[in-house]
């Protein structure tokens, strides 16, 4: 039989292990000196109301000016109200204890606006000061203008920091009226601890949870901002995909041609030099380096599914197939075209078609009914488009908010990459309107 010795290792200079309840013990020592004694009387200004609510937002502008002082206001009606209280249970003689106890009720709450922890350390001190100046002995140890007092000063501190710091004030409290009772009590005096801890338990529940939930609303707003901001990167970012697919479908196709031509241009000329098959063969070993390269950097941008389209890329030739398939599905449109129609690079072709048929599909998603017209413009140096609908006839129950503004990014996303114009917004009459300038320098203009 094997006898196992345990044996536990000791700290570092012979000093005993800690327990967990001694650290435990140790971290709420830490926290409690972090909330109540660490800058306690730190220069902490009550600020303005922010008048963002309901109710604020319906006033009028002169009134919105006063009413982000509301917090301040309440604060010395309470002070106001801890005054009336302090000076009816004195006895009326007008004495300097009265005169003090007055003085030292209303201190605390009025300090509150300045410095709160400070304030509730000047009131759990002022509490003895009022019992012992005063001339009301019915209650005991709060004092009707201590009870006031604290409980008041307990509130406004606990909405001014975290609900931490009130659970600490509420337990000194306690704490207080335990030592106080136990003593100096003696029986001699009703005892008000228990209604004082109830009370003021139900005031600082009350704070809590709204500071609890007024953190959540603000987090949930904060995730609902990056949330919005991280979908609109996305779309952003698949727009560009589309694009990049596109665009390498549009370069592939004319490398390939490249490759191809050179491949058979020798055979189309009778005896050809050696220096023109040389030429013709690096063309085609350019070429379909360039495009196997192209393939290598832009295929990571194909989806598991995706697969080439069979047809070229449509052009601004095949804007009458989109236009009949627009009115089939019940939008009026009409095209307009100026200037000498002539072919532009096919990655101007291809942003053209898409600017129309994206702008065409948000008439039809927002403004059902509505009718649109299309002006394409050729003019020196670049290709003019204008998309404008008018308002839709009547207003939809029901409004689809799928790809809500993503055509708008799918659009300028286009037009910068070609260094174009671009500006989109409502019309007067309340329709909408996308003018588009697509440059195109002469030397890139086919013939």
């Amino acid at each position: 039989m094997t006898e196992t010795t345990q044996t536990t290792t000791a700290p570092p200079g012979g000093a005993e292990p800690r327990s967990p309840e001694f650290r435990l013990a140790m971290g709420a020592l830490q926290r409690l000196r972090q909330d109540l004694f660490h800058d306690a009387f730190a220069y902490r200004p009550l600020p303005p109301m922010r008048v963002v609510g309901p109710i604020s937002r319906r006033l009028p502008e002169r009134m919105r000016r006063y009413a982000v002082w509301t917090p301040h206001a309440a604060v010395g009606a309470a002070a106001f109200l801890v005054l009336l209280i302090a000076a009816s249970a004195n006895d009326g003689g007008g004495s300097f204890g009265d005169l003090l106890t007055v003085v030292l009720a209303v201190s605390p709450v009025l300090l509150t606006l300045l410095r709160p922890v400070g304030a509730f350390w000047l009131s759990m001190a002022a509490t003895p000061l009022i019992a012992m100046f005063g001339t009301e002995w019915s209650d005991w140890p709060w004092p009707a203008a201590a009870f006031a007092t604290h409980l008041v000063v307990l509130t406004v501190v606990a909405a001014r920091t975290r609900p931490r710091t009130a659970a600490w004030m509420w337990a000194l409290s306690a704490a207080y009226g335990l030592f106080v009772e136990i003593l100096f009590g003696g029986g001699h005096y009703s005892s008000n601890s228990v209604p004082f801890l109830f009370v003021s338990a139900l005031a600082l529940l009350v704070v809590t949870v709204r500071q609890v939930r007024r953190e959540a609303e603000q987090e949930v707003t904060a995730q609902q901002t990056v949330t919005a901001h991280e979908r609109s990167k996305r779309t952003l970012l698949e727009e560009r995909t589309t694009i990049a697919r596109e665009l390498h479908d549009v370069v592939a196709h004319h490398m390939s041609v490249v490759a191809i031509q050179a491949e058979a241009a020798p055979y189309r000329v009778e005896n050809p030099s050696p220096e023109l098959e040389k030429a013709f063969a690096t063309i085609r070993e350019n070429a379909v380096a360039a495009l196997t390269e192209l393939r290598r950097v832009l295929g990571v941008v194909r989806a598991e599914d995706y697969e080439a389209p069979d047809a070229p890329q449509p052009t601004l030739a095949d804007l009458e197939g989109l236009l009949a398939n627009v009115r089939e599905a019940g939008l009026a449109v009409d095209k307009a075209v100026t200037g000498a129609v002539r072919e532009l690079p096919q990655g101007v072709e291809l942003s053209a078609y898409r600017i129309v048929q994206e702008a065409l599909s948000n008439t039809l998603r927002h403004a059902p009914g509505a009718t649109a017209r299309v002006e394409i413009g050729y003019v020196l140096g670049g290709l003019g488009l204008r998309i404008v609908n008018g308002p839709a006839p009547a207003p939809t129950p029901v409004k689809s908010t799928h790809g809500a503004g993503h055509g708008i990014t799918g659009m300028r996303e286009r037009v910068t990459m070609l260094n174009g114009e671009m500006t989109a917004d409502r019309t007067d009459d309340g329709g909408y309107e996308v003018t588009v300038f697509l440059p195109v320098p002469l030397a890139e203009e086919p013939a």
